[in-house]
C-alpha cells in the first residue's frame, strides 16, 4: 500500500503499523515524541477553507461560504479547483472579472440576481456548462449570469487581495490555484497517534519538523541550534496564534533580522520579560521589533498544529549547527571534511586534542566563510564538574548562563582572583545577571575542596564564583560566610593542578556524563 511519510511517497505492506513504516523508511523520529497522521488528501483538504489564486499583478485569497445552501458547489470546487490552472482572464468590466472557462456537469439558471462587492460565484456563460466561469463582483450589482441553482451561484468570497482583482485585465492568467493551509485544516483532519497504530492506503505521516534557519539571523540562529541540541524540544506554551518553547529564557541576544511573523516563522524574543522565548506561528501575525526572525518550518507544521502543552516534538535544521567542541582535533578534521569546511588547527593540533574554542564561534558565519579555526587543549586539562541542578536551580542556570554551557557542550571560566597560599580561587561573575539570586543549597558544617559556590544575593558581591582547594569550616568558596554562599556544583577532577592558575587565565569545563 502507498503512503506518504513527511511528504515523500512510500510503498508498505499492508497490515503495517506506524513503527514499522517509521523503521522503513528510517523517517527521523525521536521515541516519546508526537506524531501526526492524516487518513488522506481527501480527507484534508474536505477541511481546506482557504485558497490562493496566484497571478502575474499578485495573489487573491477567497474564503469559502458558511452557507448550506452553497455546500455543492464548494464540492465541486474542491473536486475541480486546479482546472482553473493556467486559464485566461476572460473578460474584466466595472462590475467583474471573469475566469475560465471550464467544463462542469452543472446546469443554468435564466434568473437575475443581486451580488454584493468581494463574491465569488461560478456562471455558466451562454447557459452551458461546457463554460464554467468563476465571476469575482469589483462593485454591488446585479446580473444574469446562468448560474447554478444553488446558493445564487456563490461559493466563496474574497478575503485578500482585492486590489489585485481590480488590476487584472484579459492579459493576466492564473498561474495557479493553491489551497491555504491554516491549523483549523490541520486540527479537524489529523490525529496523535501511539506507534502501533495500523495505517491505510492514502494515510499521510508526519513524524518530525525541519526548519531553515535564516542567514540574517546568525547569533539568533545559535540560540535556536542550541534550543534543539537534542534532536527535540519540549512545548511550554501553546495557543491558536503560536507555539511557544521557553526553557532558554532570559538568554538575550540583539536584535537582527526583523520580518512578517507568517505561519510556519520562527522567532526569537529579543527584549523585555520574555527575552529568550522561542515561538513558532500558527498563524499570520504582522511584524514586531521584539521579534528576531529567526528560520523558517519546511517540513512537519502539521505536528506544530496538533501540538499541546508538554508535547515533544522531534525537530531537526537545514542546515545543522556546525559545533566542534568537545570533539578531538582528528574527528573534527574529519567532520568538517565531510560537510565542505576547511579546518585551521591552533593550540594543542595534535589528533587527540580537544577542541575548546571555534572561531568564528557562529555556524551561519561558519558556513559564509567557509572554513573554521579550531583550539584543542589536552584532555586532561579540560575541568569536569558535577552540577546540583536539583538542590540550586537558579544558580545552575546562573553558572551556566556565566560559562556559556547553556549553549556550548564546553565552557570556560575567567580567573578573577587566585590565591595559592589560601587554598582558593575566584572566577568572574555578573553581578546584573546574579540580580535576584536567592539563597539556596547554603554549606552546612564544611565546605569540601572542589565545592564551586557562587555569592548570593545577601552579600555585595553577588555572583562572584569560587572554589576551594581544601576543606573549610567557616567560610564558602567565594570567602563569604555560609549563609552568603550557594553551593552549585563540585569539580571531579585532581584539584592540584588548578592551584597553580593565574589571575586572567581561561579554565575550561564540561559537565560530567552521567
Amino acid at each position: 500500500m502507498l503512503v506518504k511519510i513527511n511528504g515523500e511517497d512510500v510503498n508498505l505492506s499492508e497490515g503495517s503499523t506506524i513503527k514499522e513504516a517509521i523503521d522503513f523508511s528510517k523517517a527521523p523520529y525521536d521515541e516519546g515524541s508526537i506524531i501526526c497522521l492524516i487518513k488522506g488528501k481527501k480527507e484534508f483538504e474536505k477541511n481546506i477553507n482557504k485558497y490562493k489564486l496566484k497571478t502575474p499583478k499578485g495573489s487573491i485569497i477567497i474564503e469559502m461560504v458558511e452557507s448550506e445552501e452553497g455546500k455543492p458547489l464548494i464540492d465541486l470546487w474542491k473536486k475541480q479547483y486546479k482546472e482553473f490552472e493556467n486559464q485566461s482572464i476572460r473578460w474584466t468590466s466595472s462590475m467583474e472579472v471573469a475566469i475560465g472557462p471550464i467544463v462542469t456537469d452543472l446546469k443554468p439558471t435564466m434568473e437575475e440576481n443581486s451580488y454584493k462587492d468581494g463574491d465569488v460565484l461560478l456562471s455558466l456563460s451562454g447557459f452551458s456548462n461546457e463554460s464554467t466561469h468563476i465571476i469575482i463582483a469589483k462593485e454591488n450589482h446585479s446580473a444574469i449570469y446562468g448560474v447554478p441553482e444553488f446558493n445564487k451561484g456563490i461559493f466563496a468570497r474574497v478575503v485578500g487581495g482585492r486590489r489585485t482583482v481590480r488590476l487584472l485585465d484579459s492579459d493576466d492568467d492564473i498561474l495557479a490555484v493553491e489551497p491555504v493551509i491554516e491549523r483549523s485544516s490541520v486540527t479537524d483532519s489529523a490525529a496523535v497517534s501511539d506507534l502501533n497504530t495500523i495505517l491505510e492506503e492514502g494515510n499521510q505521516l508526519f513524524t518530525y519538523v525541519m526548519i531553515k534557519p535564516d542567514e540574517n539571523s546568525p547569533q539568533s540562529a545559535e540560540h535556536l541550534f542550541s534550543l534543539i541540541e537534542n534532536g527535540n524540544v519540549s512545548v511550554d506554551y501553546e495557543s491558536n496564534s503560536f507555539v511557544g518553547f521557553y526553557s532558554l529564557q532570559s538568554l538575550g541576544k540583539p536584535p537582527e533580522e526583523i520580518t512578517m511573523r507568517k505561519r510556519g516563522t520562527v522567532t526569537v524574543r529579543n527584549t523585555g520579560k520574555g527575552i529568550g522565548k522561542v515561538y513558532i506561528y500558527r498563524e499570520d501575525r504582522v511584524k514586531s521589533p521584539y521579534h528576531t526572525t529567526v528560520a523558517y518550518v519546511e517540513k512537519g507544521m502539521e505536528l506544530l498544529d496538533i501540538a499541546n502543552s508538554n508535547d515533544k516534538i522531534t525537530v531537526k535544521s537545514n542546515p545543522e549547527r556546525i559545533m566542534t567542541l568537545a570533539m578531538t582535533q582528528k574527528e573534527a578534521e574529519d567532520y568538517l571534511n565531510s560537510i565542505g569546511i576547511i579546518q585551521e588547527k591552533t593550540g594543542d593540533i595534535g589528533d587527540d586534542g580537544l577542541i575548546v574554542e571555534q572561531n568564528p564561534e557562529l555556524s551561519i558565519d561558519i558556513l559564509k566563510e567557509g572554513k573554521v579555526e579550531t583550539k584543542g587543549i589536552k584532555k586532561e586539562e579540560l575541568v569536569l564538574i558535577d552540577l546540583y541542578e536539583d538542590k540550586a536551580p537558579r544558580t545552575t542556570w546562573y553558572f551556566k548562563k556565566i560559562s556559556n554551557l547553556l549553549e556550548k557542550p564546553i565552557g570556560s571560566l575567567k580567573v578573577h582572583f587566585a590565591f595559592p597560599g589560601m587554598k582558593l580561587s575566584m572566577f568572574e561573575g555578573n553581578g546584573k545577571e546574579a540580580k535576584g539570586l536567592i539563597p539556596e543549597n547554603n554549606p552546612i558544617g564544611c565546605v569540601e575542596a572542589g565545592k564551586i559556590g557562587v555569592t548570593n544575593m545577601s552579600k555585595k558581591n553577588v555572583g562572584l564564583i569560587g572554589v576551594r582547594f581544601e576543606n573549610h569550616d567557616e567560610f564558602g568558596p567565594t570567602a563569604e560566610p555560609f549563609n552568603g554562599t550557594n553551593i552549585v556544583g563540585k569539580i571531579k577532577i585532581d584539584l592540584k593542578p588548578l592551584e597553580d592558575i593565574k589571575e586572567g587565565e581561561l579554565i575550561y569545563i564540561k559537565r560530567l556524563d552521567k
